[in-house]
């Protein structure tokens, strides 16, 4: 397994997040991707490198410029307003929600921060950019790997990305890491490509990318939004609109099965429709917030079960690229996720 390790990731380190009115310690932290790296390293799972970075307009191949612009001068323009902003991160105060142009966009800062933001868990930090950028670089290195050769690659970074949209954060997320892994592959030559989100919550940002697109297959096993992040989307009847309808498939499991048994059995739907559309190559959206101990997911998942997981993904016999989306649970994480590596990685 080939690592792109994001040497940057914790350049973003958010100091809360606003949660019911209240700043709370934010749950995406540099501990995530350190638990991970150190697993990788007691085991000798191959390879740890760090990615060549990408151009922008590799970026804009799923983001839109203006919104990459943002991001990329937000902190120096939050620092501007005032001298104390530089003890403080960034949050927007208003959204352009229903009625609301988004079309058009405003010049004040804060009109920007709420027009390019989803929600008060996503803050804007000094390091967010360069975090956020150098993730993609390690996502779009990993899908390169495929193509130069490699059976599996990894992307060990954050912030994660698959709840960022293409033109607003959400989720903690920024850059949408799996999405460029896909648009990558395609770019560079394949036809048909498939992103499978194995995250607690639903990948929002991911489906609203491809969604109208029937080169890229979108499956995702999510708990139920209607009670878990991200709320708004995620069901079952989001099938895809014009060319992509029937390319986009949500398996949202009940608050009530929250069993391996069930989510397995979701997972193996999942591998078959993978089976039918028949992709060159699989990105895989890794969070293992499934896992039963997580305190902010939790699907019935042991930590056994990740091996499992990691060797029914390597029977699609597929090049497969892992982007690294997270989890709660910092004491098995890094047990968690190496095990689903080691599982494609060992089966026969």
């Amino acid at each position: 397994m080939l690592t792109f390790y994001n040497e940057q990731h914790d350049q973003h380190r958010a100091r809360h997040e606003l949660v019911r009115g209240e700043a709370t310690p934010c749950l995406e932290t540099p501990a995530r991707a350190e638990a991970v790296l150190a697993e990788l390293g007691r085991r000798g799972l191959g390879r740890i490198v760090t990615p060549h970075g990408v151009p922008l307009m590799s970026l804009e191949r799923v983001h839109q410029p203006r919104y990459l612009h943002f991001l990329r001068h937000a902190w120096t323009e939050w620092q501007a307003l005032a001298p104390a902003n530089a003890g403080k991160d960034a949050f927007p105060s208003g959204w352009p929600v229903r009625s609301f142009r988004a079309d058009i966009e405003p010049q004040g800062f804060d009109a920007r921060l709420g027009l390019y933001s989803r929600d008060t868990i996503s803050p804007i930090t000094a390091g967010t950019w360069t975090a956020a950028k150098t993730g993609a670089d390690c996502a779009v290195n990993a899908a390169h790997a495929l193509r130069l050769g490699e059976r599996a690659s990894f992307a060990l970074t954050r912030p994660p990305g698959h709840h960022a949209g293409a033109d607003f954060s959400s989720g903690s997320c920024y850059l949408n890491n799996a999405a460029l892994a896909a648009q990558h592959l395609l770019d560079d030559g394949l036809r048909r490509v498939a992103v499978l989100d194995l995250d607690c919550h639903h990948g929002n940002g991911t489906q609203s990318i491809f969604y109208d697109r029937a080169d890229v297959l979108c499956i995702s096993l999510h708990a139920d939004p209607r009670s878990s992040y991200p709320y708004y989307l995620g069901h079952a009847d989001e099938t895809g609109d014009g060319a992509g309808y029937g390319y986009n498939v949500n398996m949202p499991l009940a608050p009530q099965q929250p069993n391996a048994q069930a989510w397995f059995a979701a997972l193996e739907t999942a591998c078959v429709r993978l089976a039918m559309y028949g992709p060159e190559a699989l990105v895989v959206a890794l969070g293992v917030n499934t896992f039963q101990g997580d305190p902010h997911g939790g699907l019935g998942l042991l930590s056994a079960d990740f091996l499992r997981v990691g060797e029914r993904l390597a029977y699609l016999g597929l090049p497969t690229a892992f982007i690294f989306e997270g989890g709660s649970a910092i004491r098995e994480l890094g047990v968690n996720v190496v095990n689903v590596l080691e599982g494609f990685e060992t089966a026969p």
